[in-house]
C-alpha cells in the first residue's frame, strides 16, 4: 500500500486500528510480511469481546422472554444486572488489551525481520536476533491469554443472557476461540526450539481449553469427549 500502512518497505506506519475495514483487509491480503497472523489472532479477540460487551449490556432482566417450555428457566437463569455490567467491564478492558496488541504483533515481527537481517559479522546480531524471538514470542502468548479470558468471559453469558443475543454469544466464544488456537499455534512455532520453554505448554493448554469452549457453546460433543 502506497502509503506505508505496514510490511517491507513501508514508510511511516499508520496503525492498523486507524484504517478503514476495507483497507485493512487489503492490508491483510497484501504480499508484505504483515499483518499477518498475530495481528489479525488479536484483532479477533478484540471482535470477540465487543460482541460480549454488547451481549452483556443487552442481557438486562426485564427483556421480555419468549414464551414457552423454557421460559422460566431462562428467567431463573439469567444474570444480575451487577454482574451483566461486570462483565462488560470486563470484556471492554480485554478489547482494549487486544487491539493494542494487533500494532504490537506488527512491531514485534517488523524488530525480527530487523534483527535477523543485520550483516552476519555483526557482533550484536545474535544478542539482537534473540531478543527480537522474545519479543516475536510474547506478544501471540498475551493474545492467547486474551482470547482464552474473551471466550471465557463469553461463555458466561450463553442461556443467561437476552436469548435474542445468543447468536451473537456463541459467535463471540468462536472467534475468541479461534483467536486462541491460533496465537497459541504462533508460540509453539515461535518457540519450537526451546523445548523446555514453559509458554510451551501454557499455549497448548490455552488452545484445549478453548477447543472445550467452542463445543459448550454450540453444544455439539466434542470428539473424544466422553458425553
Amino acid at each position: 500500500m502506497g502509503d506505508g500502512v505496514v510490511g517491507e518497505g513501508a514508510g511511516e506506519q499508520r496503525s492498523l486500528l486507524d484504517l478503514t475495514v476495507r483497507e485493512l483487509l487489503d492490508a491483510v491480503a497484501a504480499k508484505t510480511s504483515a499483518p499477518g497472523g498475530g495481528a489479525v489472532a488479536a484483532l479477533a479477540a478484540a471482535l470477540a469481546a465487543g460482541l460480549t460487551g454488547m451481549a452483556a449490556r443487552y442481557g438486562v432482566p426485564g427483556v421480555p422472554v419468549p414464551d414457552g417450555p423454557s421460559a422460566e428457566s431462562i428467567r431463573a437463569g439469567r444474570l444480575s444486572p451487577e454482574a451483566l455490567g461486570s462483565i462488560a467491564e470486563q470484556a471492554d478492558s480485554l478489547r482494549e488489551r487486544a487491539a493494542a496488541l494487533v500494532d504490537a504483533d506488527v512491531d514485534a515481527y517488523a524488530a525480527y525481520l530487523a534483527a535477523v537481517r543485520r550483516p552476519r559479522d555483526d557482533p550484536r546480531r545474535r544478542g539482537a536476533v534473540e531478543t527480537a524471538t522474545e519479543g516475536a514470542a510474547a506478544v501471540p502468548a498475551e493474545i492467547a491469554e486474551v482470547g482464552a479470558a474473551v471466550s471465557e468471559l463469553a461463555l458466561t453469558l450463553r442461556h443467561r443472557s437476552n436469548p435474542n443475543l445468543h447468536g451473537d454469544v456463541v459467535a463471540a466464544v468462536l472467534l475468541a476461540a479461534a483467536s486462541t488456537t491460533a496465537a497459541s499455534t504462533l508460540v509453539r512455532e515461535n518457540l519450537g526450539h526451546r523445548p523446555r520453554d514453559p509458554r510451551l505448554a501454557r499455549a497448548g493448554d490455552l488452545s484445549r481449553e478453548a477447543v472445550r469452549r467452542m463445543y459448550s457453546a454450540t453444544g455439539e460433543r466434542q470428539p473424544g469427549r466422553a458425553t
